[in-house]
């Protein structure tokens, strides 16, 4: 057994190994160290297990060096997972041997690792974030008829207003980033760079997607960006402006992208990450998915205690309250700036 680090030439046996494992998603994939090196200027630290010449174990890291954090190792940040992929348990015992060193050696406060598997380490685990997986049938029409006459009701309210909704992808960058910076500033929270989607857009070709839902005079109201992987596709970024609420943009910009889904093929939607019984929580639930509960743990100094970099700190309180008043143009510049150095 071997635990080796990333380099270019091992680049297609990883995504060879991350596109057969059962675990594995789009994230795992060997180009996401190049997105987080150069949009966010965190430098990677990928490992693998290798026995006999085969790669049987996976452990994407990223040294995340914030003045909020301080000095940590994370698999991955921004996103909703990561983690370890293994075959068993002696490659996943020596990926985390490897990491146990690297944290202690490097100085870091703690190495986080998030993944889906309950109980998957003896490390102490956040479990507050859950997400909601939906099983998708063959047809858009199936689909509709599964939900309840309320539902369905709120699915078609918007297009009354004279709404609609477009599916593309960098042509309607633009416009899902009209919504997404000023729902990100009203909710109090520093706003990822546009060159982050852009990135995206541009090394997954046919894995990433915008939706966007319009007024009847033609202004973005509700967008999302959307990521697919082998049968799942999944919702990480989706917003829709406080002004047209009564309208519930929401409720079209979801049932195009659960057509689309369909359409193009998936099997399960994924609608991304969110606190358990917080605001978007019963929205989410409303669609009928299976609520997962999604497992962050935490390698530790002794005696340390779990960090607690979040909206539902108490302590960020009053930086939200007063980044909700800033003007827009001066959250949007400086929302990138410290958007990076957020998890």
């Amino acid at each position: 057994m071997h635990i080796k680090y990333l380099t270019k030439d091992d680049v297609v046996a990883w995504d060879a190994y991350i596109e057969q494992h059962p675990q594995s998603r789009l994230y795992h994939k060997a180009v996401w160290a190049e997105v987080f090196s150069e949009m966010a200027k965190k430098e990677p630290l990928y490992l693998f297990a290798e026995q006999k010449g085969k790669i049987t174990g996976v452990a994407p890291l990223v040294k995340f060096k914030s003045p909020i954090t301080g000095n940590v190792l994370i698999s991955l940040p921004f996103v909703n997972y990561g983690g370890l992929l293994y075959d068993d348990d002696v490659s996943k015992n020596a990926l985390l041997e490897k990491i146990a060193f690297l944290r202690q050696e490097g100085g870091y406060s703690s190495a986080e690792l998030r993944t889906t598997e309950a109980g998957a380490y003896d490390l102490p685990v956040k479990e507050n974030k859950v997400t909601f997986i939906l099983d998708l049938p063959e047809t858009a029409e199936a689909l509709n008829k599964q939900f309840k006459a309320k539902l369905r009701s709120q699915i078609r309210r918007p297009s009354k207003e004279g709404m609609y909704a477009k599916t593309g992808g960098a042509e309607l960058l633009d416009d899902f980033y009209y919504v997404f910076c000023r729902n990100m500033r009203d909710l109090g929270t520093p706003v990822t760079g546009k060159s982050f989607f852009a990135k995206l857009l541009d090394v997954f070709p046919n894995e990433a997607r915008v939706v966007t839902v319009y007024t009847k005079d033609n202004f973005p109201a509700a967008s999302a960006f959307l990521l697919g992987f082998k049968e799942i596709l999944e919702i990480p970024w989706a917003s829709s402006l406080r002004i047209y609420n009564r309208f519930s943009p929401n409720m079209l910009l979801y049932w195009e992208v659960l057509s689309y889904a369909i359409d193009a093929g998936y099997k399960r939607f994924d609608f991304g990450r969110g606190t358990k019984d917080g605001g978007t929580h019963k929205f989410k639930k409303q669609w009928g998915g299976e609520e997962k509960a999604l497992y962050w743990y935490y390698m530790l100094p002794q005696g340390a205690v779990l960090p607690q970099v979040n909206k539902e700190n108490p302590k960020y309180a009053i930086a939200i309250n007063m980044w909700q008043k800033l003007p827009l143009p001066l959250a949007n510049f400086l929302g990138p700036k410290i958007a990076k150095h957020l998890p």
